[in-house]
């Protein structure tokens, strides 16, 4: 077997248990909320961060987290607006951020809002409940009136994903990221899926070029974050790309760039599904 091939057999398995072990273990997953601006709030528990938005006649959720979080992520919204939970937005496919849309349909949320490549992975996932497929789609961005705001999504091709967006809202100066921020830590770029590196970081700045040093952002894992936060993402995906193409062109293989390792002051980034194996992996093969 190739080195390609046992890497994405690999990446594959890891995300799968990843997902496996996350739904075998939501009993004592807690759903905690952050306010983090004008009517704006961010809620964690248990895979990518929620965004919640709390309009004059409606709540809009962005991403479901887990299928067996449903009630407690719909309680933990109750005890933050009156408000009927009407809207979803998916920032992009990965099943830790839509895993819980079925379950959120069931609760009669109708409108399920994703890029157009959202929907044609989540179609064509076997393992996907189609109940909870995005019910509007949309191409380059989509502006969605929720009482007096707009709420802006704005499509990033080529990125984490093929399908990434993130969410505005401008009234409060926040902006959900979705998987275009892991705070801190290596990112996953899912090069099966249409993201790549460049890709990544291009429209990491394009989005930072949009906001101030005050914007709240909503990563999607990691804490609440600021513009200074993200910079630091973006200047280490560049150094370290960097490091891997130096190893490159020095003639080593995947497998002896992994054995030489990044320069130390990484190692803090790594973390148990991004480590600094798959970090040099992912670089490596999308130089090629």
């Amino acid at each position: 077997m190739n080195g390609w091939k046992h890497w994405v057999i690999a990446t594959s398995l890891a995300l799968s248990s990843t997902v496996a072990l996350a739904q075998s273990s939501m009993d004592n997953v807690e759903i905690k909320a952050t306010e983090v601006g004008e009517r704006v709030y961010m809620l964690t528990g248990q895979g990518g961060n929620i965004g919640v938005f709390v309009g004059a006649d409606q709540v809009v959720m962005v991403d479901a987290q887990y299928a067996p979080l449903a009630d407690k992520i719909a309680a933990a919204i109750a005890a933050l607006a009156e408000q009927p939970l009407k809207t979803l937005i998916n920032t992009h496919f990965h099943g830790d951020h839509v895993n819980g849309n079925a379950a959120f349909a069931a609760k009669g949320v109708e409108n399920r809002i994703a890029h157009a490549n959202v929907l044609a992975r989540l179609d064509a996932d076997t393992r996907f409940d189609k109940s909870g497929l995005p019910t509007i789609t949309f191409a380059g961005g989509l502006g969605f009136k929720v009482g007096d705001e707009t709420i802006q999504m704005t499509h990033y091709p080529a990125a984490h994903t093929d399908g990434d967006v993130v969410v505005w809202f401008p009234s409060a100066n926040v902006i959900h990221a979705g998987d275009l921020f892991f705070v801190d830590r290596f990112p996953f770029i899912d090069l099966n899926s249409g993201g790549r590196v460049q890709g990544y970081i291009d429209a990491i700045e394009a989005v930072m070029a949009d906001i101030d040093d005050e914007t709240l952002i909503i990563p999607g894992h990691g804490g609440l974050s600021k513009k200074a936060d993200w910079q630091r993402l973006v200047s280490m995906i560049k150094v370290t790309r960097e490091e891997v193409r130096s190893m490159q062109s020095a003639g080593l293989t995947e497998d002896q760039a992994v054995a030489q390792g990044l320069d130390a002051k990484w190692a803090d980034w790594s973390w148990g599904f991004i480590n600094e194996e798959r970090w040099i992996r992912t670089l490596y093969k999308d130089l090629n």
